[in-house]
């Protein structure tokens, strides 16, 4: 069986909150991505989550840091933090670190029992993770306003026993960021260049997001601390509420896994007052060895690699949040992104949509949030000679941002799927808030290949089963997540998740007989400075 390379994206519960990037005080905005917001109303900045007050959704697994915490963990630790402060010299340190203990049973539905009996794969498994990533920053502030500044920074992860996909005690130690930059002050529109590894985020994160790969020979798996971009060159203009972002990036792919990828593309913003936005994203792959794969004639036989099929794409995807401060929509909010991408090279068209509605009760106890989901990632159809089928890229892979469903999340990356998602969450207190998450998953095109996230490349896996040649019936699964977080002190925080996928008529009918349910369950303590 074929099967194809791994995206960037992190299975569900992977999104650790992390320390932000070294930046000046003054005017300190300037120097991040410009906000990646969730339909929540959580923004996403440069890993750090920060909340804008619009909803209590926490991120799911190690990413229940929100951005209230963030930003009180910040204030009051900085005199720890800080290395030197003074003249308009700023230098200070990062560090933020977890161990994460994940417990899964009937992996990918015990379809290996079925189709790969030979590769011995367990389908029970345990196993501890863990990371550490230690920085330093600075900050120069001149005279004028304008600001020089940077940050180097390392990631150090491990795996301990055998992880989901059958990598056992795998480690490694990584440059996460390594950048300068250069912001001009004064009056007026402000110009921002950085050079060197860091991250970058665009829109709401649902193609540019995780730079870094996890997993595999790297460790660290659900934890996924790898975030930023191998190689980027980002320029700003910042011109009140617009922002035009142009950028090169590189992501940090596995060394066994390489498909040099290279991207540029330009990003236009506008920031409302309230945290709403209104943006559009352009981008091209200028270099990419990642293959393609497109489903057999009619559905029949095996599906046709398309070496290289990444190279030379292009994506447009527009993106906005909207609310409203009073009267009778004062607590709702609705989000929207479309994306659609083309390859005249190898016939390519593609589209994904998402919509998103909200309601939060801000006068009753608790503070109850409710999200209705509802996205679409196309498929390829196998009676066209055109490719359809839509590349995720480097997607947000949390749940309540991009991943879909839980468990599933780890099978069914964002292309060929649709997903109808409900989420509620309640905060009992200021340090405590409960969320549970509903996914109906579907797959958008039958006879067409689905993509097995992570786990997929061009190699047998013992994870890899004949689903890639496509399901005849649409229902994949039913997941369901229930998730625990709670702030035990300024700089120290704690996630439980409990998660259950139901297989669905699709799943059920490639296997004799009826697939079990795939059940998870995953502990972690996250610091953060």
């Amino acid at each position: 069986m074929v099967q194809e390379a791994p995206a960037a994206s992190q299975p569900a519960t992977s999104r650790p909150p992390t320390s932000q990037p070294a930046e000046p005080r003054p005017e300190r905005t300037l120097g991040h991505d410009v906000p990646a917001a969730r339909a929540d109303g959580i923004q996403v900045i440069e890993g750090s989550v920060r909340r804008s007050g619009t909803t209590t959704l926490p991120q799911a697994g190690p990413s229940g840091l929100r951005s209230g915490q963030i930003a009180t963990s910040a204030a009051q630790q900085r005199p720890i933090t800080d290395i030197y402060d003074r003249d308009g010299l700023h230098v200070r340190w990062y560090l933020q670190s977890g161990l994460n203990y994940d417990i899964e049973n009937n992996l990918f539905w015990n379809l290996a029992s079925v189709f790969s009996p030979q590769s011995r794969f367990n389908s029970d498994e345990n196993w501890l993770e863990g990371y550490a990533k230690p920085g330093v920053g600075f900050d120069k502030t001149f005279a004028d306003g304008a600001i020089f500044y940077g940050k180097i920074s390392a990631v150090a992860s491990r795996t301990w026993g055998t992880d989901a996909f059958d990598s056992r005690n795998q480690g490694a130690i990584t440059l996460e960021e390594g950048y300068l930059g250069f912001r001009t002050g004064g009056a007026g529109a402000k110009f921002d260049l950085s050079v060197g590894p860091r991250e970058l985020t665009l829109g709401s994160g649902m193609l540019i997001a995780n730079g870094g790969v996890n997993g595999f020979e790297r460790g660290a798996l659900k934890f996924g601390p790898r975030k930023a971009w191998k190689q980027a060159a980002i320029g700003r203009i910042i011109n009140g509420r617009q922002t035009i972002t142009g950028y090169f990036i590189e992501p940090r792919e596995l060394p066994s896994n390489n498909g040099r990828n290279q991207l540029a593309g330009v990003d236009f913003r506008y920031d409302a007052p309230n945290e709403d936005f209104l943006g559009f994203t352009y981008i091209n792959v200028l270099r990419s060895e990642s293959p393609y794969i497109r489903a057999a004639p009619s559905g029949t036989g095996e599906p046709t690699i398309i070496p290289d099929g990444r190279d030379q794409t292009n994506v447009v995807n527009l993106y906005f949040r909207g609310s409203h401060d009073a009267g009778p929509l004062r607590n709702w909010f609705i989000t929207g992104d479309v994306a659609y991408q083309w390859n005249n090279r190898i016939n390519m068209s593609a589209w994904a949509a998402r919509g998103q509605i909200g309601y939060k009760f801000a006068d009753t106890p608790w503070t109850p949030t409710l999200i209705y989901t509802a996205k679409y990632f196309s498929g390829d159809n196998p009676d066209t000679p055109k490719l359809e089928r839509f590349d995720p890229l480097y997607y947000e892979g949390s749940p309540g941002i991009w991943a879909t469903g839980a468990e599933s999340s780890m099978v069914f990356i964002n292309t060929n799927v649709k997903a109808l998602e409900f989420s509620g969450a309640v905060q009992p207190s200021q340090k405590i808030t409960v969320t549970l998450r509903y996914s109906y998953i579907a797959a958008a095109q039958l006879d067409s290949p689905l993509q097995f996230g992570q786990a997929t490349r061009f190699v047998r896996t013992p994870s890899g089963y004949n689903l890639v040649d496509g399901v005849t019936r649409s229902h994949l699964s039913d997941d369901f997540f229930l998730e625990y977080n709670q702030i035990l002190t300024s700089n120290m925080f704690l996630t439980i998740g409990l998660a259950a996928s139901f297989p669905g008529a699709g799943i059920n009918a490639a296997v004799p007989g009826k697939a079990p349910t795939w059940t998870g369950a995953f502990a972690n303590v996250v610091i953060n400075f």
